[in-house]
């Protein structure tokens, strides 16, 4: 008789059953909640600042943005946020390399302080900067001698945003970093690429849309930034004062909460339009 094989039966692996919504009182209990939470805490607010804005027209709008003051504001903002940005670009890219890239002693120390700004108040951020920088302070009177002022000018206020908005980059930065690994770069570099083309060619093509998205939400951080930037910049009319500045001064000293809410709701359509971009961005870079 032949021999007659057998092949092994393969087993079929039945898809797995979809998971059943709960849509039980409790699922509906909690979203109640969190939808309350959120309206509460964001969406009133903001419905209640879009109603004042435009209650006394819009003629009262656009004069109160176009107000000598406002432009001024919105330009020095514009200035601040930019070299911030800027700095927090480059930082965060040779930092996000250095921590996915490289061990070294100190490495977690260094991770620490990356992420210091999250927990230290924007206020004694301010403060640390005016006693190293101030006029009293470790380098200002130096740096006032050689005609260098950073307090109460806008190299402080750059500093001030810089340190508030430090993570944003670098943690978007990190985790595609470290995803990616190493072994397109090992195998570049033993083709004969530097350093300077592995970094053009493989490393900034692969966290070109992590780096667009922190770079995003550091130039909406930076936009905002109120409490450092009070303590620095002196907040002086017509010199160092920021949009959220001139917001506080139109509210406190001036009497004109119209041209305060008008400058809100610009900022606001900022952080919304950052919060967009930020999304498109994230789901374009997932498919």
């Amino acid at each position: 008789m032949a021999d007659v094989a057998i092949a092994p039966a393969t087993t079929a692996t039945a898809p797995a059953p979809p998971v059943a919504r709960n849509r039980g009182p409790a699922s509906w209990t909690l979203r109640l909640i969190a939808v309350l939470y959120v309206g509460v805490l964001a969406l009133v607010p903001v419905v209640v600042i879009l109603y004042r804005t435009f209650k006394p027209g819009l003629s009262e709008f656009f004069d109160a943005l176009s107000n000598h003051n406002a432009l001024h504001a919105f330009e020095v903002s514009a200035i601040v946020a930019g070299i911030a940005v800027v700095i927090n670009t480059v930082f965060g890219v040779g930092v996000g390399i250095l921590l996915a890239r490289h061990r070294f002693p100190g490495k977690r120390l260094l991770s620490a302080f990356v992420d210091l700004p999250v927990a230290v108040s924007p206020i004694v951020v301010g403060l640390a900067l005016l006693l190293v920088y101030g006029p009293s302070g470790w380098f200002g009177p130096t740096l006032d001698d050689h005609g260098f002022q950073v307090i109460y000018a806008k190299p402080g206020m750059v500093l001030a945003t810089v340190f508030v908005s430090l993570p944003l980059v670098v943690r978007a930065v990190v985790p595609v970093l470290e995803q990616a690994g190493t072994d397109q770069e090992q195998a570049a570099s033993s083709l004969g690429a530097n350093a300077v083309a592995r970094f053009l060619r493989i490393t900034l093509p692969t966290i070109r849309v992590a780096l667009t998205y922190g770079v995003v939400l550091s130039l909406a951080r930076c936009l905002g930034e109120y409490g450092a930037v009070l303590v620095v910049s002196g907040n002086i009319e017509g010199q160092t004062e920021t949009a959220p500045l001139r917001i506080s001064n139109l509210l406190e000293n001036e009497q004109d909460p119209n041209g305060a809410y008008a400058i809100t709701f610009v900022l606001i359509v900022v952080a919304f339009l950052a919060i967009v971009a930020g999304a498109w961005i994230r789901r374009r870079g997932r498919v």
